[in-house]
Order: structure tokens, then C-alpha cells, then sequence
């Protein structure tokens, strides 16, 4: 069970530094941003509002109980994480890596969510 935990927490924390340092980005280099939003076709108004929703599924994600609720922030994630792969891809811009990384954290933190719960 220790083992499950482990795995669980450090899957997380990858999690939470990646998403973190994204949410950071989208605060602090805007116009970076936006500009890499606008060459994915997306609008930038969506820019906050989404990294908003990254901090709350983060929060959620960490608090204890709110079982229901982690469950949407797991696929709130997931979808997140599968739109973007493919917009960095379709651009080539290379960023689909990150986005790699963050997935298999993703579902490596839900997996052993699930076993520990």
C-alpha cells in the first residue's frame, strides 16, 4: 500500500509542477501566450479563464474527499491534455512533449488514485 502511495503522490507532484508552470506562463507571459494561442486557432480571451480552471482542478486534486469532483477535474484534464497534444503537433512547434509527460502523469496519478481509494 506505501508502494501506491508513493507512485500516487510523485505522479502528482509531476502533475502539479508542469501545470504550475504552465498556469505561471499564462499569467506572466501573456503576450507569449496569447501569441501561441492565436497560431493554434484559438482565441485569447480563453487565456485566464483557463488557467483558472487548471488551479481549481489542482485544488481539487489535492483536497481529501471531494471524490465526484476529482473525477472531473481527472477528465477535465485528460480532454485538456488530448486538445492540446494535438494543437502543439499540428503546429510542430515541439511542445507535445510536455504535454506527454503531463498525460502519463495523469493517468499514473488516477490509476493509483483509484488503487488507494
Amino acid at each position: 500500500m506505501k508502494k501506491n502511495k508513493i507512485i500516487y503522490y510523485v505522479a502528482t507532484g509531476l502533475l502539479t509542477l508542469i501545470l504550475l508552470f504552465s498556469v505561471n506562463m499564462y499569467f506572466f507571459k501573456h503576450d507569449m501566450v496569447a501569441k501561441m494561442f492565436t497560431g493554434f486557432g484559438y482565441p485569447a480571451y480563453i487565456i485566464y479563464p483557463y488557467a483558472i480552471a487548471k488551479i481549481l482542478a489542482l485544488i481539487v486534486l489535492w483536497s481529501p474527499g471531494l471524490k465526484t469532483l476529482k473525477e472531473w477535474a481527472y477528465s477535465g484534464l485528460f480532454f485538456a491534455f488530448i486538445l492540446a497534444f494535438f494543437a502543439h503537433y499540428m503546429i510542430g512547434d515541439g511542445g507535445q512533449m510536455a504535454v506527454v509527460i503531463a498525460f502519463t502523469s495523469l493517468i499514473i496519478s488516477y490509476i493509483f488514485y483509484k488503487k488507494i481509494n
